[in-house]
């Protein structure tokens, strides 16, 4: 009889675990009294579709106190089965509504469902956020270059959250704005005594078009001055102009040596042909001496010619041989 009792009670009990599972009574009341009216069939249709009671019926209680109109628990509903965060989406709403921000519950469900944060995206709307730019490197026109750290200031786009560009694209235009101010800077002395000329230049060029932000200002937090980018190109150049005028010099001088050798070889060929032709002359007196067309006396002028031109020579000097 003791069994039986326990076991009929252990069943009782499991009964009332599995009533109020499907059926959440005391969720029902809660939502009840806090002046939210759903139906408990409702929250057993909940169960079965399994979707989370207590987290709709909470952000029901919310917006209901809030004072928000529009949110329904169809709504919250077909959002959580989206794979939307139902309670930032609420508690969005409710700071967008406090702060007078026009933000409606079907953007609210967008901005989720596209990955981005909209709770923190109200609340940047509210309290802007502050980004440091990575150092940014740039040359003036005078060859000095600059490294700039820049701190800008942003508040959240509501209405551009959705296929808004991100933080990135931000940091990256800014980045080209500073290098681009810098650049077309006469001087780095300038940068340096104007340095919010940067930032008024930065600002002109709409930076944050298209983006899921709005930039309200950009600082410059620091100026470094870097190396002599001009000086090192020039004499980067000057170096190369250098070995350009050796190389062309030395590519002269090979001409030269070549032309050099090839007349010393025309030199050396004619050298060969006067021998050639001296060697010949004997004959050419032996022949005259035997046609009779050469006497005697006609040799010794000659020789005496001859004797008179080797004095002159050896009196002018000795002959180069070279």
């Amino acid at each position: 009889m003791e069994i039986s009792i326990i076991i009929l009670g252990v069943v009782l009990l499991a009964l009332l675990c599995v009533f109020f599972y499907y059926v959440p009574f005391f969720l029902w009341i809660s939502a009840r009294v806090s002046g939210v009216r759903i139906s408990l069939l409702q929250l057993v249709l909940m169960r079965i579709r399994k979707v989370p009671a207590s987290v709709i019926v909470r952000a029901m209680i919310e917006a209901h106190k809030a004072g928000l109109t529009g949110v329904t628990r169809d709504d919250l509903e077909a959002h959580y089965l989206a794979g939307g965060n139902v309670e930032k989406v609420v508690h969005a709403l409710v700071s967008a509504s406090k702060a007078n921000i026009d933000l409606g519950f079907k953007m609210a469900t967008a901005i989720d469902l596209a990955g981005r944060d909209v709770f923190q995206a109200v609340q940047m709307s509210v309290n802007p956020k502050v980004i440091d730019t990575p150092p940014v490197t740039a040359v003036a026109k005078d060859g000095i270059q600059l490294i700039a750290k820049a701190r800008v200031t942003v508040r959240a786009n509501i209405r551009q959250l959705v296929g808004g560009a991100g933080e990135d694209t931000v940091l990256a235009r800014v980045g080209e704005g500073i290098v681009s101010s810098i650049g077309s800077s006469e001087s780095h002395k300038q940068v340096l005594e104007n340095p919010d000329s940067i930032s008024k230049l930065v600002l002109r060029k709409g930076l944050d078009s298209g983006t899921a932000f709005e930039i309200l200002s950009i600082d410059i937090a620091d100026i470094d001055i870097g190396k002599n980018i001009g000086a090192a190109l020039q004499i980067d150049q000057a170096q190369a102009d250098k070995n350009i005028a050796q190389a062309k010099a030395e590519e002269r001088r090979a001409m030269a040596i070549a032309l050099e050798q090839e007349m010393k070889a025309k030199a050396q060929e004619a050298r060969a042909k006067v021998i050639e032709a001296e060697a010949e002359l004997p004959k050419a007196m032996a022949a005259a001496f035997a046609s009779g067309n050469l006497g005697i006396m006609d040799y010794y002028r000659m020789k005496n010619v001859q004797a008179d031109t080797l004095m002159r020579e050896n009196i002018a000097g000795p002959a180069d041989d070279k």
